[in-house]
């Protein structure tokens, strides 16, 4: 190889190794999404009807994010989610990128919001209206409660879906 070809790869690669070393270290997943590891049964209502799921939680992404995913018991599935969460320690909040069996169009943009060791709360500002989250985990009965709410014009929140999250 001629080294005026050598030279630029040779460039090109320690470039590269360097700026793999520059790359941010990923925190620690707090305590609120660590407790959503593990398999759980979600039962409860979506807009008044009763639902049953199946949920399974964990870290992704190099620990980066944590994903739920969660599937309709009924067979077939009338809905499946998967929901990225992800803490940025810098500006204490969360990201979730909620993506679900209705479509890429219901799956943007994404939300925001806040957690602390019990809770995690986003808001997704759907075109349609925003749409709140609060899960509130419980240390005491390994439990979890999710709460949805749709934002409505008037700027007061409406029942949209409760769940109870528990170990099978």
């Amino acid at each position: 190889m001629r080294l005026a070809t050598f030279l630029p790869l040779a460039l090109l690669v320690a470039s590269g190794i360097a700026g793999a070393q520059d790359h941010p270290t990923i925190p620690e997943r707090p305590a609120a999404l660590k407790a959503l590891d593990g398999d759980w049964v979600m039962t409860g209502d979506v807009m008044g009807e009763p639902v049953t799921y199946r949920m399974h939680g964990g870290p992704t992404l190099q620990g980066a994010f944590t994903e739920i995913h969660m599937d309709d018991v009924q067979r077939p599935s009338q809905y499946e989610a998967r929901v990225l969460i992800g803490y940025d320690a810098d500006s204490r909040s969360v990201i979730a990128h909620w993506m679900d069996s209705f479509g890429a169009k219901y799956s943007i943009p994404h939300g925001a919001g806040s957690l602390d060791d019990h809770s995690i709360r986003f808001t997704i500002p759907y075109a349609s209206g925003p749409f709140r989250d609060t899960f509130t985990y419980s240390a005491d009965t390994d439990s979890w409660l999710f709460v949805l709410e749709a934002g409505q014009p008037d700027g007061s929140w409406k029942h949209f879906a409760r769940y109870e999250v528990r170990r099978p």
